[in-house]
């Protein structure tokens, strides 16, 4: 049964890849049919299997450079020749991508051919037998492929509503209304049928309460979507996910297990992850990269990325000793934030601070971190004499400020100093436990936190408020479990802003906040001045336009 299994899982990987644009009909030959195949919900989770496995493969990379470095949250920096890559990160940072944008063109493919794989799922699905295994699975499905196309609605405006497997027809694109009609349909369809149970046997799976938060988020950005505000729909939803289980189902971390539940060990027994995307450092299909990118390269062995470690060392200086045991993987270390983001964790008691890597850097029992390199390795600026001599200093992660190559230079140079700018983001810790540099932490989507913010902000925009809550109460009940200060007072929209800013940095939401609030077209960073409001949709990739030529360009590209 299981080679049986395994031939379907890859017939429908197969069928997946060859089908991307949803316009290659692929008649699939096997003993199994919808008379044998499949029974038994462990069946229907393997006929879903490959879109799981599918959402994780870029989720992690393409998703947060779109989504994050078109921000004031993060920059990934060109080193001299380092981390070029085609200038993608530059044109991410100041706004000046193309249509041509490698990670633009990436996330078109990749979410179509997420729909794509959906769509041929739902279509064997549909052939099984009728019951509760079949609804709920067909749900589950319905429910995903509606997150698919709310990120391409988000990232593009209007798509072309493509949902019938192996169509031939090149669709237009639908308007973004269209698009937004479309994905709360399907969610308030497919509630009803959905899980309401959490826990291991729920989890990295759509439930009830995911369709409710997708459609929360979905209210909350109707104005910028539609045209027009649904701020008492976004409260409802709210509502829903906040009363599952009579309100015990889902809860806020303490203090003490705010950050546990971004590390390499989270999962289900953490109560705030609404839905998350499940990573295995093990598997090959989709990678979590974030401390390739954000650990600086000299911090490899105090957080064991890929299998570093001391050894029986004492406090070793890096680049010097060895020996013993001694492991000192580096981590890539390109990417930071920019000092308007940083801003916004100025309250000392605030638990959430501690998520950043900045200034002088320590082992654990207090010694410095001290690093060995020469006067030039340090600074390539350097013009004194003996420029190849031994230079150790004290590792210090400054802030992203004006470039020495220049006021608006993306190149901060390559020496120790350079590598050591910008203060670096370990929300989700490196795995100590993984040997190459993929990591075992889950990603979440959703989180109690974002639906208290969503609902505080629905009311501060203007919705009725619900079972007693204010919203300044609801920020004040997450800021109870964040920070030691007192509770505020009062509340603005800016307020909102910022308290979103410091619960859900590095979570992929940033770009979605910053469009919703009016702060998109600020100046942030090395040199982003450019406040073209087209771009707060993304270009139709010209590949994609060229497979359909039905497709319409956005305005101004």
């Amino acid at each position: 049964m299981k080679k049986t299994m395994n031939r379907l899982a890859l017939l429908v990987l197969l069928a997946g890849g060859l089908s991307s644009c949803h316009k290659v009909s692929v008649d699939v030959v096997s003993e199994l049919t919808p008379e044998t195949f499949p029974k038994t919900e462990a069946q229907y989770n393997s006929v879903m299997g490959p879109v799981y496995t599918a959402l994780r493969g870029a989720f992690t990379t393409d998703i947060f450079f779109l989504n994050s470095q078109s921000t004031d949250e993060s920059a990934l920096l060109t080193y001299g020749s380092d981390w070029v890559d085609g200038n993608r990160y530059k044109d991410l940072h100041l706004h000046t991508w193309t249509k041509d944008h490698p990670n633009v063109g990436g996330m078109w493919g990749f979410w179509t051919n997420l729909i794509g794989t959906a769509n041929q799922t739902l279509y064997i699905l549909a052939g099984s037998d009728e019951g509760a295994v079949k609804n709920t699975s067909i749900a589950e499905m319905k429910a995903l492929r509606a997150y698919f196309f709310y990120n391409m609605m988000d990232l593009w405006g209007g798509v072309p509503l493509d949902t019938v497997y192996g169509s031939k027809e090149l669709k237009a694109r639908a308007t973004r209304t269209e698009v937004f009609n479309f994905v709360e349909s399907e969610l308030k369809n497919a509630i009803p049928f959905l899980k309401t149970t959490g826990g291991a046997v729920t989890y990295g799976k759509p439930t009830r309460y995911m369709a409710y938060a997708l459609l929360a988020k979905l209210y909350l950005n109707a104005q910028v979507f539609t045209g027009t505000a649904k701020y008492n729909e976004c409260i409802a939803a709210c509502d829903s996910v906040m009363n599952a289980g009579g309100g015990t189902q889902y809860a806020l971390e303490s203090r003490a297990t705010y950050f546990n539940q971004f590390g390499p060990t989270n999962g289900p027994a953490y109560k705030e992850f609404v839905f998350a995307i499940p990573f295995d450092p093990s598997t090959s299909n989709g990678y979590m990269f974030y401390s390739r990118y954000d650990l600086n390269r000299n911090l490899g062995i105090k957080y064991r990325y890929s299998g570093s470690t001391p050894g029986t060392n004492v406090d070793p200086v890096l680049n010097q000793t060895t020996g013993n045991g001694l492991v000192n993987n580096k981590p890539s270390g390109p990417r930071c934030t920019t000092q308007e983001f940083y801003a916004y964790f100025n309250d000392v008691n605030d638990i959430r601070n501690q998520q950043w890597l900045g200034g002088l850097q320590y082992w654990a029992n207090g010694n410095p971190i001290l690093v060995r390199t020469t006067n030039l390795g340090y600074d390539q600026f350097y013009s004194g004499g003996s420029p190849g001599a031994t230079l150790t200093y004290h590792l210090n992660i400054s802030p992203l400020t004006t470039s020495r190559l220049g006021a608006s230079s993306y190149d901060v140079g390559r020496d120790e100093l350079a590598w050591n700018t910008g203060y670096r983001n370990i929300k989700f810790l490196a795995d100590p436990n993984s040997i190459t540099r993929n990591q075992n932490n889950d990603v979440p989507v959703f989180r109690l936190s974002d639906i208290i913010l969503m609902k505080a902000e629905a009311i501060q925009r203007g919705g009725t408020a619900t079972n007693g809550h204010t919203a300044l109460s609801l920020v004040n009940t997450l800021r109870a479990v964040r920070t030691t200060s007192a509770a505020l007072t009062s509340l603005t929209i800016d307020d909102i802003y910022a308290e979103r800013t410091r619960e859900l940095s590095w979570e992929g939401w940033h770009r979605n906040d910053m469009i919703r609030f009016g702060r998109f077209e600020d100046s942030w960073g090395l040199g982003k001045t450019n406040t073209d409001t087209y771009r707060r949709v993304f270009p139709i990739p010209t590949s994609a336009i060229a497979t359909n030529p039905n497709l319409a360009q956005n305005t101004g590209y």
